[in-house]
C-alpha cells in the first residue's frame, strides 16, 4: 500500500526544486567564490594544472560569467612538474586570459633559500616559496583544492582557514561555520585559505568532470609510460633522482589519480581511457589517491600536519 510519506517522499525526489548532490556541490562552491570576491580585496586561486584546480577553476568561470574571473592564479612550481600538466597549464591561462604568477622553488634552491633534501622531495619545499608569493603580492584570501576526504589533516580543516602573519595554521583560532555563514576578518599580515571543495569527494570530482565535459592533462587517463617502483609507487624516471641502479625500468600503462610532481607522485596500473571509465574506477576503489599515490605524505605519521602548521596547506 501507498502511504502519505511514499507520495511526500517521491514528490520532492521529482520536484524541479530539488538539487541534485552534484548541483548542490556547485551551488555550495560558488556561493563560497561569491563570498571572498566581497569580503577580500586581492584573493588568488592556487592552480597547478591538477584536476582539483581545474573544477575549481571551471566554477569560478561560472561563478562570474559572463565577467571574467576576479581572481589571479598562484602556482608553486617545483621545476619537477609533468610536462603535460605545465602545458595545460599555460593554455588554460592563454585560453581565459588570466594573470598567473609562478613562485619557482628552482629559484629559492639557486639563491640559497632553500636546500635540497636528500630523498630529492621538492613538494615539502614549497611552503617558503608559497608564503613569499602571497606576501610579496599581499594576497589576502587564497583558494586551495583541498577535500576533507583525502587525509585526516584536511578533514578538520574550515572552508574558511585563517592563517597567521606566518601562514601557519592555529586550531585554537578557527571560527564556527554554522548555516554557511562565513568569518574571514583578519588582521594585517594574515590570509585566509579559502577550500570550496571542502564536502568533495574524488568521485564527486570525476562525476562533475563528466557531466561538464571538463577537459584534463592526458596523464590522468590511462597510457603507457615508462616507471620504476619505489616504495611500492610506479614513479616516473627524471632529472630528480631516479631510478637508481637496483630499480628497472618498465613500460606500463598507467594513469594518475593525483598530480604532485614527478619526485613523489606515483602512477597506479590502469585500463580506464575515459571520463567514464575513471568514474568507474575511483568508485571501485577504497584508498583515497593521496594515501595510494603521493610519497611525501608518507614521510612521517603526521607530515600533512607538519606541512599545514609551516604555512603550506
Amino acid at each position: 500500500m501507498t502511504t502519505a510519506a511514499d507520495i511526500r517522499t517521491r514528490g520532492e525526489a521529482d520536484s524541479p526544486y530539488t538539487l541534485s548532490h552534484l548541483d548542490a556541490l556547485e551551488a555550495e562552491a560558488v556561493h563560497i567564490m561569491r563570498e571572498v570576491a566581497g569580503e577580500f580585496e586581492r584573493p588568488v586561486v592556487l592552480f597547478s594544472g591538477g584536476k582539483d584546480s581545474i573544477v575549481m577553476l571551471h566554477l569560478a568561470l561560472k561563478a562570474f560569467w559572463p565577467a571574467p574571473v576576479p581572481f589571479a592564479l598562484l602556482h608553486v612550481d617545483t621545476g619537477h612538474n609533468f610536462p603535460e600538466v605545465l602545458a595545460y597549464r599555460d593554455a588554460a591561462v592563454a585560453r581565459h586570459g588570466l594573470r598567473l604568477h609562478v613562485a619557482s622553488v628552482q629559484e629559492f634552491i639557486d639563491s640559497g633559500r632553500l636546500r635540497e633534501r636528500p630523498d630529492g622531495l621538492r613538494n615539502p619545499l614549497q611552503t617558503v616559496p608559497l608564503l613569499d608569493g602571497i606576501e610579496s603580492n599581499r594576497f589576502d584570501a587564497v583558494f586551495g583544492g583541498g577535500r576533507r576526504d583525502e587525509e585526516k589533516a584536511r578533514a578538520k580543516e574550515r572552508v574558511f582557514s585563517l592563517r597567521d602573519e606566518f601562514g601557519a595554521w592555529d586550531p585554537r583560532r578557527q571560527r564556527p561555520e554554522l548555516w554557511s555563514l562565513y568569518n574571514g576578518r583578519h588582521a594585517v599580515g594574515e590570509h585566509v585559505r579559502v577550500f570550496p571543495l571542502s564536502n568533495w569527494t574524488e568521485l564527486d570530482v570525476w562525476q562533475y568532470i563528466e557531466r561538464e565535459g571538463i577537459e584534463l592533462p592526458e596523464i590522468y587517463y590511462a597510457h603507457e609510460r615508462e616507471v620504476f617502483q619505489r616504495d611500492g609507487m610506479w614513479l616516473t624516471a627524471g632529472a630528480w633522482g631516479g631510478p637508481r641502479d637496483d630499480e628497472p625500468v618498465q613500460l606500463r600503462q598507467v594513469r594518475y589519480r593525483t598530480v604532485g610532481d614527478m619526485s613523489c607522485t606515483g602512477a597506479v596500473d590502469s585500463d580506464a581511457t575515459t571520463v567514464a571509465d575513471v568514474v568507474a574506477e575511483v568508485a571501485a576503489s577504497r584508498l583515497t589517491e593521496r594515501g595510494a599515490t603521493r610519497a611525501d605524505d608518507k614521510v612521517s605519521e603526521a607530515a600533512m600536519e607538519d606541512r599545514k602548521r609551516e604555512g603550506y596547506f
